[in-house]
């Protein structure tokens, strides 16, 4: 099917899945070359592709553009008016010589949704025309390019759903900086439901089998954000328990919905159900939840006066390096105590693997209370990853520690019980779900301080006694 310069700009006609493949291509790597040229030669800022779905960052509503900003997005509008004529062209051809309602080139203009639909026009195969083509099942755009095997379905399925997963990570991390429930929740549940969907296009498949599709679309996607350097191996670890069990809950639903009424995927239910995930992540975005203050507190007996405990309390000798596997995985992990200065006011520095807590003392009581706040937080682990530099977003104020206290209680044998308490929030939803791994965590950097504290004192306890 031979296609001229001309031909981009007239609606009229139909043009084949290759042409429209390959001058989608040149269209977007020309656009976005020009878009680059223009944001950095003309307007000193940097352009990348999420900037697609938010080009200015800091501006809410359209109202609020003043001066450059308007400029800016004048200029990006203008150019980007042709690519959007021939986009549109381009796509109502192929739907004309796919056979298909030409009222789907509406999913041209959805984010997420229209790279989809592009890759799915560049799949679906010319047809003569109604009469002569055979359709197995009604309603469905899929069925044409999906196989029958039941390996091939699943196979298409997860190249599919992968991708968008991706994407979706991409923008909520990224874009709308969200870790929350339409990462966490919404993601894993729409990505499982879609690839069953979409496995059971061309037969109903068995409950089992879209549920095992469903968990390895969401296991791959966690290997991609490993392989791409988007993620590490502890937060994807910590994500499982949470993401496969409601992957597999999409499965079974997306079972449900081809026993119900089988009819192979439709493309705009496909598409509403992809703009559940962003929805949720932009109504997050806008909505700004507070995160609870959690408690942690940890405690140990030890054989020595509160006298000499609190010593070690102010500021604690350097601790040997970590046996337990969550420190030696990444997990940040307190190394030391400086104090600077005594009473009220003082500063004192928990020197962890990470960086240091600044801490400014509130309560200095000794030798019962020493109570701070915490005015500077290290990042909360350095990530497991095969490559350097991984330095994804919830590593800098996702895990907040508000302050700290030591509270030492004499016991009756002479020694004393010492309680570390840790108050903190992190903007990490569901919190509950979170905050079991992050007390879990609080809790072993708690009992590493106390057992060195422990150790330390009992020892100047003895050679005390020995003297």
């Amino acid at each position: 099917m031979k296609t001229t310069f001309a031909d981009l700009w007239r609606p009229a006609g139909s043009i084949d899945r290759s042409t429209y493949a390959l001058v989608g291509a040149i269209a977007f790597a020309l656009k976005h070359n020009l878009d680059r040229f223009i944001s950095s030669y003309f307007f000193h800022r940097h352009w990348g592709l999420f900037n697609y779905w938010i080009p200015v960052r800091d501006v809410a509503r359209i109202t609020d553009l003043r001066g450059r900003e308007a400029e800016f997005l004048a200029a990006m509008v203008a150019l980007a008016l042709p690519f959007i004529w021939v986009g549109v062209v381009l796509t109502l051809k192929r739907l004309r010589s796919a056979q298909l309602p030409a009222s789907l080139v509406a999913l041209f203009f959805f984010p997420f949704v229209n790279l989809v639909f592009f890759f799915l026009l560049c799949l679906v195969p010319e047809r003569a025309g109604a009469e002569g083509t055979k359709k197995q099942y009604r309603g469905s755009v899929l069925q044409g390019v999906i196989p029958e095997s039941a390996f091939g379905s699943a196979a298409l399925s997860v190249l599919l759903t992968v991708p968008i997963g991706i994407a979706l990570v991409l923008a909520g991390i990224q874009i709308f900086t969200n870790y929350g429930w339409g990462l966490f929740v919404a993601l894993p549940f729409t990505m499982g439901f879609m690839a069953a969907v979409i496995y059971s296009a061309r037969e109903p498949r068995s409950m089992p089998s879209c549920i095992t599709v469903a968990c390895i679309s969401i296991a791959i996607t966690g290997v991609a954000l490993l392989a791409f350097a988007i993620e590490g191996v502890i937060c994807l670890m910590m994500a499982i328990p949470l993401a496969v069990p409601l992957a597999a809950l999409g499965g079974m639903c997306g079972y449900l919905a081809q026993r119900w009424r089988w009819s192979g995927p439709n493309p705009a239910f496909l598409s509403a159900l992809l703009l559940f995930v962003p929805g949720v992540q932009w109504l997050e975005h806008g909505v700004k939840q507070t995160p609870p203050t959690f408690v942690v507190r940890s405690a140990i007996n030890i054989k020595a006066t509160p006298e000499q405990v609190w010593r070690q309390v102010v500021a604690f000798s350097e601790i040997p390096p970590p046996t337990e596997l969550v420190f030696r995985a990444g997990v940040a992990y307190p190394i030391r105590a400086e104090i600077f200065g005594t009473g009220p006011g003082a500063e004192r520095h928990c020197v962890f693997s990470t960086g240091a807590f600044v801490e400014p003392i509130e309560i200095w009581d000794e030798p019962h209370i020493l109570k701070f706040s915490v005015t500077s937080n290290p990042a909360p682990m350095q990530e497991l990853t095969p490559y350097a530099g991984v330095d994804p977003p919830h590593l800098h104020g996702f895990l907040v520690s508000n302050g700290g206290q030591f509270l030492l209680t004499p016991l009756p044998n002479g020694g004393t019980r010492l309680e570390g308490t840790t108050w903190y929030h992190h903007g990490l939803w569901p919190a509950t779900y979170w905050r079991w791994w992050s007390d879990a965590i609080i809790h072993r950097i708690h009992m590493r301080v106390l057992a060195h504290i422990r150790d330390e004192a009992e020892k100047d306890a003895f050679d005390g006694g020995n003297r």
